[in-house]
């Protein structure tokens, strides 16, 4: 593994049962990066576009305003995270069924 590029090494996914998810909240994951780096606290959410993968925010922000704790800066990497957490979140419910 190059040392430099960041990998998502590790993806658990907890989807929640049909009927029971918070608003557009479907299932929470935790991701590993690099075999080094847990994650925790993303939201598989679903919207008018899709499934997409949100982000921890921090819940003690005053304002409208959300703010996250953690994000990808680069779309690559955005891009990586979101397949990982959506194909282990279909695995999952596929399972579940």
């Amino acid at each position: 593994m190059d040392q430099h590029k960041i990998e998502v090494t590790k993806v658990d996914v907890y989807p929640f049962k049909e009927g029971a998810y918070i608003g557009h909240m479907k299932a929470i994951a935790n991701i590993v990066l690099n075999d080094q780096l847990l994650l925790r606290g993303l939201r598989v959410m679903d919207s008018e576009n899709g499934l997409f993968v949100g982000y921890p925010f921090d819940p003690f922000r005053k304002g409208d305003e959300y703010k996250n704790i953690f994000f990808p800066i680069t779309a690559e990497l955005r891009h990586h995270i979101e397949k990982s957490v959506l194909e282990k979140y279909d695995e999952a419910t596929k399972e579940a069924k």
